[in-house]
């Protein structure tokens, strides 16, 4: 559910606040539990 006016102008990872953003997976576009490195991916 994307809410955030910033992650529906630009995206979550263009945000200045992004690193800090504690709700980007709740308000903005990113998703929940998503694995960092593709050796995590491969796990699934």
């Amino acid at each position: 559910m994307t809410v955030c006016p910033i992650a529906i102008a630009v995206g979550c990872k263009k945000c200045p606040a992004f690193s800090v953003c504690p709700l980007k997976s709740v308000l903005g576009d990113q998703k929940p539990n998503a694995p960092s490195t593709p050796a995590e991916k491969d796990k699934r």
